[in-house]
């Protein structure tokens, strides 16, 4: 990614400087004074000026996302140190290595752009066998069909893979045990795109191998890159609420709960509406027949205490297609394809709203 530019003598400061920019996956651009080239100064995405080179950027065009960088842990109240960021119009001063890790958060913030965050929605079983991860997958090929950014990310290490779901177990890309180890900040454009592109979309899934378990700092790194990215984020859930799980609630915008209608499986949601409830602010249900007697989607829904999101239509052909290859909601026409297409039309309404 395009990184910021740097302006610095100091090749202890530079040293540090580069291996940030290192840290946020992004390549600056190094000067020792204001460039000739007007554009590297005005375009760059941040402009990072060291100490010794404020007096050398006077005179400079203002702009946002200046900052001036030292290493001196006790200069930052020195008053000299404030007259000249004023002097080149800088946002702020920081010292090194005490901001660094904020350094280098806004250095890949800048880089790939911080803009609108994505719309993330989770998908979760209300019971075994509910069809969540056929939700997750129909809806994540309704929002790439609308030309969004779009990310399916899988949850479940028991649920058998998203990927093989929709027929891209073989595409090349990294799996979930590449990620275990992710700590602090992952680059959302290097995530993007070492993950499988799979009919339009990118998905992180899991491998053939043994399961491996997401500790809840991998999740929250690989969560919060995508989201960066903008875009729409599908999340297929397991029923089960551990640190991992709960962290990935946490990142949610929109939780659906997918509730058979039937007595027991209310029963069984409602306990995962509880605890997933204690963490997500606005989870709704998603209803889908056959009905037992006397119940219908909006009984089920004011039973569990949620609002209703909308009734999954029966799909009779569901089963005959998926077992042919055929990825669930692939057909923009079917059943399940106009559903996903009419709840992405409300949430990014929604979302333009607000």
């Amino acid at each position: 990614m395009a990184g910021p530019l740097i302006v610095t003598e100091d090749l202890g400061l530079l040293d540090d400087l580069l291996r940030l920019c290192a840290a946020a996956g992004a390549e600056p651009e190094v000067h020792h004074t204001v460039p000739e080239r007007r554009a590297s100064w005005a375009d760059a995405p941040l402009v990072l000026v060291g100490d010794d080179a404020a007096a050398r950027c006077r005179g400079a065009a203002r702009r946002q996302g200046v900052i001036l960088v030292g290493r001196d842990p006790d200069v930052p109240d020195d008053p000299e140190v404030w007259r000249r960021a004023v002097e080149i119009g800088a946002d702020c001063v920081l010292r090194l290595p005490d901001a660094e890790s904020w350094l280098v958060d806004r250095i890949a913030d800048a880089a790939e752009g911080a803009g609108r965050q994505a719309l993330t929605v989770g998908v979760i079983g209300g019971r075994g066998g509910a069809g969540a991860s056929t939700l997750a997958c129909a809806l994540a090929l309704a929002a790439a069909r609308t030309g969004r950014r779009t990310l399916l990310v899988d949850g479940d290490p028991l649920g058998g893979g998203l990927d093989v779901l929709l027929g891209g177990e073989r595409a090349e890309g990294r799996r979930w045990p590449d990620f275990v180890a992710s700590k602090g900040r992952v680059g959302g454009g290097a995530l993007e795109e070492s993950l499988p592109s799979v009919r339009g979309l990118r998905v992180l899934s899991w491998d053939r191998g043994d399961a491996v378990l997401v500790p809840a700092e991998a999740m929250r790194a690989v969560l919060a890159a995508a989201r960066r990215r903008g875009g729409i984020v599908v999340v297929d859930l397991p029923r089960r609420i551990d640190e991992a799980v709960t962290e990935a609630l946490a990142q949610l915008d929109l939780g659906l709960l997918v509730v058979p209608g039937e007595l027991r499986a209310v029963a069984a949601a409602h306990r995962v509406a509880s605890l997933a409830g204690q963490v997500l602010a606005d989870l709704r249900a998603v209803v889908r027949g056959p009905y037992a007697p006397g119940i219908d989607e909006q009984w089920v829904a004011d039973t569990l205490g949620l609002p209703l999101a909308g009734e999954l239509p029966h799909d009779p052909g569901l089963l005959a297609a998926l077992d042919s290859g055929a990825p669930p909601g692939g057909e923009a026409r079917g059943p399940l394809g106009r559903f996903c297409g009419a709840f992405w039309d409300r949430a990014l309404t929604s979302e333009a709203v607000s």
